[in-house]
């Protein structure tokens, strides 16, 4: 039960792929994720600091403080969801290893043995 069977995508389009932060996919995927998964949640804790923050300094301060709440957006590099995906995608970094045979792509769990060599 370690491999997950991909379904081949239609002819002309192109499969996602996770690549590590600073790599473009080939397939022009998107990626969320981060150097490690401490700088990722460092990233989760100031974009949701600054939702919460924001919304709550409301009667203190006024409605102007809602101003920070859309640089929540530069933390997450998105939305909460993209940093989500960005968590999963970091997390999983060379853990997974996809590998294509005959137009059939599986998704097994990656050898660290062939890594280090």
């Amino acid at each position: 039960m370690n491999t997950v069977n991909i379904v081949k995508p239609p002819e002309g389009t192109k499969s996602p792929v996770i690549a590590p932060s600073g790599v473009t996919a080939p397939s022009g995927a998107p990626n969320f994720a981060s150097k490690s998964v401490p700088r990722h949640l460092a990233r989760g804790v100031i974009g949701f600091g600054l939702i919460i923050g924001s919304i709550a300094m409301v009667p203190v301060a006024g409605p102007a403080t809602l101003l920070a709440a859309p640089l929540a957006l530069i933390a997450f590099r998105g939305c909460p969801t993209c940093w989500m995906v960005g968590l999963a995608q970091t997390i999983s970094r060379g853990r997974l290893e996809r590998q294509c045979v005959d137009g059939v792509c599986t998704l097994t769990k990656a050898d660290p043995a062939a890594k280090a060599k």
